[in-house]
């Protein structure tokens, strides 16, 4: 393991944990704070890095990656859900 792929999983670990307590309290109160547009964009971006991770052979930030991007899609999908 090198020293980069590390400090992007510490990193996107930290995303991730701070992506939980969004998550479980739009199921909580039925309702979603995410735009629409952010939501989508920013979990395409995010599963694009983690292929490109992926194909450096930076495994372990590519896992936490992906679990980072499936965070923005049920926050994406929470919006979709729960309408206004």
């Amino acid at each position: 393991m090198i020293w980069q792929d590390i400090i992007l999983t510490i990193s996107n670990l930290i995303f991730s944990y701070a992506l939980i307590p969004q998550a479980y309290q739009g199921f909580k109160i039925k309702k979603s704070a995410i735009v629409l547009q952010t939501g989508f964009l920013t979990s395409l971006g995010l599963f694009a890095s983690s292929i490109a991770f992926f194909s450096l052979g930076l495994i372990f930030s590519g896992i936490i990656t992906n679990i980072n991007a499936l965070l923005w899609v049920i926050l994406f999908l929470q919006r979709l859900i729960f309408k206004d």
